[in-house]
């Protein structure tokens, strides 16, 4: 017999309810022994979330600020490591739209590639350590044991949409590590460029699409969902309008995309 997680107390003891996108399910509703009524979602149970009564009991807006500063949660790290290295990549596309700044500070071609390889750096960190967590998440309802599981760093948990959606995010982090770092290699010919740059930046954009989707199923519950009460649900839609944009952005090769316009010639990075 199956057993909860959580005390024998609290162990839901039927599946009252359960859905999500097929074939997997991303949402169950148990009822316990005493009548009490537990849901668990995939999202909320990956990243320890809390659940929405405690949300809506603090407030949002309370619950928001205080989420500011909480360098005592894996999320907290996760989202600070992404936003920065989201402010590299906001610098050197500043500098790519205005040539004249990047000249100013004598920054050429090869010193704004190189902008966009460091933010490409917390990116993987961060998205790494996504997929630790999932890995490390546990099964809602386990084989009753209770001894403390050994870390797992990267984990195989194919049947788990949450931990997918992070695989895939890691895998093109490291393309794009690569794609950033080979566009700062100079006096690439056009094939070398394809090859090295917009081959590692397209793959890669097409893992970051399919893991972005994966997200929002997973919040979501289905296929497709309008939720725009929800925090999670905006995260995992601009998310996954990130990936879209990302995706139609590379979908060319560099030799098709050349310009010839001045200041700093700049390769593809990554968008997310």
């Amino acid at each position: 017999m199956n057993h909860s997680n959580q005390p024998q107390a609290e162990q839901p003891s039927a599946i009252v309810d359960e859905k999500g996108p097929w074939p997997v399910v991303t949402r169950r509703v148990f009822h316990s022994a005493d009548g009490r009524k537990q849901v668990w979602s995939s999202r909320h149970h990956r990243k320890s979330l809390l659940i929405r009564a405690a949300v809506e009991a603090e407030g949002i807006a309370l619950t928001l600020l205080r989420c500011l500063w909480m360098p005592g949660r894996l999320n907290w790290w996760i989202g600070a490591i992404f936003a920065f290295g989201s402010l590299f990549f906001a610098w050197a596309s500043i500098l790519f739209l205005a040539p004249t700044l990047a000249k100013a500070l004598s920054l050429d071609t090869a010193g704004v590639n190189a902008i966009y390889f460091a933010g490409s750096i917390p990116f993987t960190i961060a998205a790494y350590l996504q997929l630790f967590q999932a890995a490390n998440a546990g099964d809602f309802i386990d084989d009753g044991t209770r001894s403390p599981r050994r870390p797992k760093l990267f984990g195989w948990r194919p049947h788990d949409i949450g931990w997918l959606s992070c695989a895939l995010q890691f895998a093109g982090t490291i393309l794009f590590n690569f794609n950033t770092f080979d566009a700062m290699i100079p006096s690439l010919t056009w094939f070398q460029k394809d090859l090295v740059i917009w081959g590692p930046n397209i793959f890669g954009s097409i893992l970051f699409l399919a893991s972005g989707y994966m997200a929002f199923i997973e919040a979501c519950h289905a296929h497709w969902a309008w939720k725009p009460m929800s925090i999670s649900w905006w995260l995992v839609f601009n998310n996954l309008l990130g990936c879209i944009g990302s995706c139609w952005r590379h979908r060319f090769p560099s030799s098709c995309r050349d310009r010839k316009t001045p200041g700093p010639r700049l390769s593809p990075s990554c968008s997310r």
